[in-house]
This record gives C-alpha cells, sequence and structure tokens, in this order.
C-alpha cells in the first residue's frame, strides 16, 4: 500500500490544502493530513475542530484519514510506515525553507518529500491571509469550503 502524509496546522483548512489533498489521493491508495500541534502557538480554531473540519471537507476521497500529531513529522511517517511527504509549494519563496525540511527530514528518516506546484488559482492562498481578511469582515467563500466558511463566521461573530 502506497502511503502519504499531507502536513500542516490547517488553521483553518483552505481549497488551496484541499487541492493538495485530493490530487495527493489520486497518486496515492492512502493519504494522512496531519494536523501538527505547536502548543506554543494559539489557533484560531483548537485542534479537535480543525481534525472535524477537514474530516467534513475531505469525506468524499475515501482514501483520506486526520490526525493530530505533537512532535517531529518523521517519527509520525514512522509509526504509520509512510515513506513520503507530499506538500504545495505556492511561490519560489516557499522553497527555500521547504527544501530545508525536506533535505532534514530525509537525513532524519529517510522519508522522501514531494513538491507539487499549487494551483494558479490558489498560489496567494494562506490560512493566515483567509483569518486576517474574514476578520475585516472580506469575503473569503471562493477560498475555503462551504463548512469552513460557516465555522469561520461563526468563530469570528464570537471574538
Amino acid at each position: 500500500m502506497r502511503r502519504a502524509v499531507c502536513p500542516g496546522s490547517f488553521d483553518p483548512i483552505t481549497n488551496g490544502h484541499l487541492d493538495i489533498i485530493a490530487r495527493a489521493s489520486r497518486l496515492y491508495d492512502e493519504v494522512y493530513v496531519a494536523v501538527m500541534i505547536n502548543k506554543a502557538k494559539k489557533g484560531l480554531f483548537e485542534v479537535d475542530e480543525r481534525l472535524d473540519l477537514i474530516r467534513q471537507v475531505t469525506a468524499e476521497y475515501g482514501n483520506v484519514r486526520v490526525e493530530a500529531f505533537h512532535g517531529l513529522l518523521v517519527d509520525f511517517c514512522k509509526q504509520r510506515d509512510i515513506p513520503a511527504i507530499v506538500k504545495g509549494l505556492r511561490a519560489v519563496s516557499d522553497f527555500d525553507y521547504e527544501l530545508q525540511m525536506a533535505q532534514m527530514n530525509n537525513g532524519l528518516s529517510g522519508v522522501e518529500t514531494l513538491f507539487v506546484p499549487t494551483n494558479p488559482t490558489y498560489s496567494f492562498l494562506s490560512s493566515s491571509l483567509v483569518k486576517e481578511v474574514a476578520t475585516w469582515g472580506g469575503d473569503v467563500s471562493h477560498l475555503v469550503p462551504p463548512a469552513v466558511l460557516e465555522a469561520l463566521n461563526k468563530r469570528l461573530r464570537q471574538g
């Protein structure tokens, strides 16, 4: 069975993330979406909320598993016998950092990283940008799945 992981904080998951996950799900038998937990950061959504949203918006793929993880991504991969990490690259500026991470991960464990060019429609998109625009009342309905838009609007009304 061919396995891969798509890691990230997904706070919240965007259509750009979903595009990479969907493409990976067509290439691999099983794709894990690893919601990496950084206890030093306070996200807009709690980890359990992110997991629920990602499960909702990836349910149609059938071969996507969603899990949270705290620690090194290579440990997540080792524990699940995952030989490949799939990462989307939006721009050249992403490449420098991601290449360093890929080389470190490979050096630590032999896990390979595959870079997938982001669909040009989402080349500017990030969770941070979505949160900022939504916070100021901008329309992000074309940037996130409907379930995420609903959760985002609800959360921002509470704040």
